[in-house]
């Protein structure tokens, strides 16, 4: 069945200029090659929700299907947004991370608010739910990537980084989006990491005022390579910006295979109170390269039965931004891998026998990363 528009639409958008001036940072690539860190640790007790401010991940009533799973438009960037959108409910996606960016509802180009509201109302035609995400390689300065960021040396240029993330907060508040998505940004060079803390939380105490009034939690990613590049790192900014109510966490399942100390399963137990988005993908430890189910090393059943478990029922989204040559391929062989791991972790923990076939362990990857 196809979901195409029957009448005008706006959801291809206008390509804004957007005062595109080059910033002084250059950021590190996302698919760089990290250094391994060392054994992880014996796994901690898990965090139950709800945290202490009392609030809980997006839950549905009981009997709600446990996971609901989404595709990132990063990974989808040679389709227009009104096919990026049919594809996806066509292959029975719950929803999608929408990355704001100059193809897909371009955050910079003109009349923003209309456009916005013709895309809530295709979303609600085709029954997709969503997370603004802001990850954009180029979108405010075309020479550097995720340039300008919330660290950057430049007030004025920091300030378009914010303006970018208020601009997502309205954005999301008109979708109905679950979260508005971040992240930190690599330290400037010549910048000490105490500056940069303080940047980091300065920029973002504005928006996250702006998510406070428009009901829209702000959740910020670590990033391999950034400021705030782990769990602990995360912990630290909440700390330091005294643990507001819309500050959440984007826990991507790949970077904890990465880098993190802990299995992904128990990082997802360890950040159950702040989970507020979660991307998924596969990937080799130490190596921080996105890629497609089974070529990297992940155990995904643990991880989904670990998501069930924390009450977590937002949106797990895709997250293959290297693949858009292939994204409508790509996307079609994600949802039913997902869905038969999540059946694994559904017996696995009702003692049940494995369903032959089920993926349990990603196949080893072999050789060097693309």
């Amino acid at each position: 069945m196809s979901h195409r528009p029957t009448g005008p639409s706006d959801l291809h958008p206008l390509r804004g200029a957007g005062n595109c001036a080059p910033s002084h940072d250059v950021p590190a690539d996302e698919e760089s090659t990290a250094p391994a860190p060392g054994p992880r640790s014996t796994p901690t007790p898990a965090c139950h929700a709800p945290d202490a401010r009392g609030t809980t991940p997006p839950t549905e009533p009981p009997g709600g299907r446990p996971h609901r799973f989404g595709y990132g438009t990063n990974g989808l960037t040679d389709l227009r947004l009104d096919d990026a959108l049919a594809l996806l409910a066509d292959l029975g996606y719950d929803g999608l991370g929408l990355t704001l960016d100059h193809m897909h509802l371009d955050p910079l180009a003109p009349n923003l608010g209309a456009r916005t509201r013709r895309v809530a109302h295709r979303l609600a035609e085709l029954g997709l739910d969503v997370t603004v995400e802001t990850g954009a390689r180029y979108v405010l300065d075309p020479r550097h990537k995720h340039g300008p960021s919330l660290l950057d040396p430049d007030p004025t240029a920091r300030a378009r980084r914010v303006d970018l993330l208020l601009r997502a907060v309205r954005v999301a508040a008109d979708l109905g989006a679950h979260a508005v998505h971040c992240f930190s940004g690599i330290t400037p060079a010549g910048t000490d990491p105490d500056t940069a803390w303080q940047r980091l939380a300065q920029s973002l105490a504005p928006v996250l005022e702006a998510a406070a009034d428009a009901g829209v939690p702000l959740a910020v990613e670590p990033e391999p390579g950034h400021l705030l590049a782990t769990l602990a790192d995360f912990h630290r900014l909440r700390r330091t910006l005294g643990d507001p109510e819309p500050l959440g966490l984007t826990l991507d399942i790949g970077h904890c295979q990465c880098l993190e100390p802990l299995p992904p399963a128990d990082c997802v137990r360890a950040a159950a109170p702040w989970l507020r988005h979660v991307q998924i993908e596969d990937m080799r430890r130490g190596v921080h390269e996105h890629l497609p189910f089974g070529d990297g090393e992940i155990d995904f059943p643990p991880v989904l039965a670990a998501l069930a478990a924390t009450g977590y029922r937002g949106l797990t989204v895709v997250e293959l931004p290297r693949h858009s040559h292939a994204g409508p391929h790509q996307a079609a062989l994600a949802l039913p891998f997902l869905r038969r791991a999540a059946t694994a972790a559904t017996t696995a923990s009702s003692g049940s026998p494995a369903t032959p076939g089920s993926p349990h362990t990603a196949r080893p990857a072999e050789g060097s990363p693309a």
